[in-house]
């Protein structure tokens, strides 16, 4: 039975999936693969053709007709393929067997070359064949092999082409981002200066004309604002540095309930003042290998951003808990508050300055933050993912490497420069 050949387009649903095929073009009117495998029939006079390109679902069957493909898993997939097999290999009958199947011709005279590179790494196989007595001659297949080495050469050139292409264009996307991120900051920083700039002058020019609870509202707006760009300046700073590569790297086998203690004697204070309780629940006995710098830091970052959306009447929660898991330890920090909607949740460790929701006591934020988070648990080779549902709360969770032996500590416990 013959084989049912396609024609390369709309027949082809699976042509995504051949990655080699397509840098070289296979659905394009530079089609590489049909100019090679014509002229490889051509020096050995031969009527067909097939090359399949390893893990990929076609293969390219070349005629006098034109090329076409061919559905296939696997071509000489369960045979091993030397540098070429011709009729004095071996295995020979085995390989005329597999072509036998294609249904083309009967009781064919073959060549197969197996497509490797200079360090022995197959891409594929080719194959020719026809109905023929004459045997391939050296000469001939020495030309074949020769043919081939320039394609396998091709192809190398195409990938790195296309590696540096990706490259090139994720880090022009990135520059345009750090550009467009920049102006923001430049823009945003604008507002609570004219706001500083003014009231200060108004306290240098008319205090005198000023009674005490004027000068308290400018001194409580002078300080609140002076913070809250403080912090941004600090958050940008510390994110540009993470960014450059310019933090210590200092992982340590410590206790977790040493950094989530130093979060809960900060933040607890806070807590009461906005009558929420905040539940520190972290097992003495759970350790991490981790910089205990940016543990606390992303603890600390994720339990403010929790305290600033959580409800005020006394109803409200913030629990800080771990435990060990398959993956590593997973520190959860759980809230009660306004929780985010989806389209929220997407966007929420994107480097972006717009102003976020306000907290419920009025808190501002540039949620610049939650982007620190995210690489300071990726420097620490974690994960980090939130499920929220709106008017119902916030669940983040951390998962960190488990601390390791005391042998391999010593192997480990050093300053290293964190790559950007």
């Amino acid at each position: 039975m013959k084989i049912q050949l396609l024609e390369i387009g709309s027949e082809t649903e699976q042509l995504s999936a051949c990655r080699l095929s397509l840098l070289l073009g296979i659905a394009t009117p530079q089609n590489q693969i049909s100019t090679y495998l014509k002229l490889a029939r051509q020096l050995l006079a031969v009527d067909y053709a097939v090359l399949q390109f390893q893990h990929e679902p076609y293969a390219w069957v070349s005629t006098a007709t034109g090329l076409k493909a061919y559905a296939c898993s696997g071509l000489f997939a369960d045979l091993q393929v030397p540098d070429y097999v011709d009729v004095q290999h071996a295995d020979y009958d085995a390989f005329v067997s597999e072509v036998l199947r294609l249904g083309l011709v009967a009781e064919p005279r073959l060549l197969v070359l197996n497509l490797c590179n200079a360090e022995g790494q197959s891409f594929g196989q080719v194959a020719f064949f026809d109905q023929q007595t004459i045997a391939f001659s050296p000469e001939q297949i020495q030309m074949l092999q020769e043919l081939f080495t320039s394609l396998i050469k091709h192809i190398e050139l195409k990938i790195d082409h296309a590696e540096l292409k990706e490259m090139y264009e994720q880090q022009s996307a990135l520059n345009f981002s750090k550009t467009k991120f920049f102006q923001i900051i430049a823009h945003d920083l604008r507002a609570p200066f004219h706001g500083l700039l003014g009231f200060s002058e108004v306290l240098a020019q008319e205090r005198d004309s000023l009674d005490e609870a004027s000068i308290q509202n400018i001194a409580d707006y002078l300080h609140d604002t002076t913070q809250s760009t403080y912090s941004l300046l600090e958050s940008l700073l510390n994110w540009a540095m993470a960014e450059g590569g310019r933090f210590v790297f200092h992982p340590i086998n410590f206790q977790l309930k040493q950094a989530s203690k130093i979060v809960f004697d900060v933040l607890n204070g806070l807590a009461i003042k906005k009558k929420i309780q905040l539940i520190e629940d972290v097992p003495e006995e759970i350790k991490v290998f981790a910089d205990i710098n940016m543990v606390t830091s992303v603890i600390q970052n994720l339990v403010s951003n929790a305290l600033k959306f959580t409800h005020m009447d006394g109803t409200g929660i913030v629990k800080i808990s771990a435990k060990v898991t398959e993956k590593g330890v997973e520190i959860s920090i759980q809230d009660t508050g306004l929780g985010m909607t989806p389209q929220q949740i997407e966007q929420l460790f994107q480097p972006r300055l717009t102003v976020s929701f306000k907290g419920t006591d009025g808190e501002k934020g540039m949620g610049l933050g939650l982007v620190l988070c995210k690489r300071f648990v990726e420097i620490n080779q974690g994960e980090i993912e939130v499920h929220s549902k709106e008017g119902e709360g916030t669940l983040f969770k951390v998962t960190l490497p488990q601390a390791e032996s005391h042998l391999a500590l010593s192997a480990n416990q050093k300053f290293i420069e964190v790559s950007p």
